[in-house]
């Protein structure tokens, strides 16, 4: 059995729950068990989150799910940025897969319905393609 955690961030939460049936019912195809599903305020959250997940000899691999909208300042990018870099250092350290399926940073509001399928389901392809 392939067990594998997400992370989602709740400031959107209405969205990241499409997000997360879209994120189980590909997960279901690609014969992964989603065993734990973390729920955090916002992305600046998810790498602690992630970590605490992603280093437990039981997790084989994790999905991160959220929005990051444009604002009237840089604050979002600098912030998507960080999460980003975190994520990947994570992957690197653990050596185990970690999809990413967080929208933006600057996701304008139109962007956002006709990402959260395809964001949800590739980062759970991601996962199964490197295990």
């Amino acid at each position: 059995m392939t067990n594998i955690a997400i992370i989602c961030g709740s400031f959107h939460k209405e969205e990241i729950e499409k997000m997360l049936d879209f994120a189980r019912d590909q997960a279901a195809s690609e014969n992964l068990t989603i065993t734990d599903v973390v729920w955090v305020p916002g992305a600046m959250e998810v790498p602690l989150a992630l970590s605490r997940l992603i280093e437990k000899d039981d997790i084989h691999g994790a999905a991160c799910l959220g929005i990051i909208e444009k604002g009237s300042t840089q604050h979002g990018l600098a912030m998507g940025q960080a999460v980003l870099r975190t994520i990947i250092d994570l992957q690197l350290k653990t050596n185990k897969p970690i999809g990413l399926g967080i929208i933006g940073p600057g996701a304008e509001p139109e962007h956002i319905g006709p990402r959260m399928e395809p964001h949800a389901r590739a980062a759970i392809s991601a996962i199964s393609s490197m295990l």
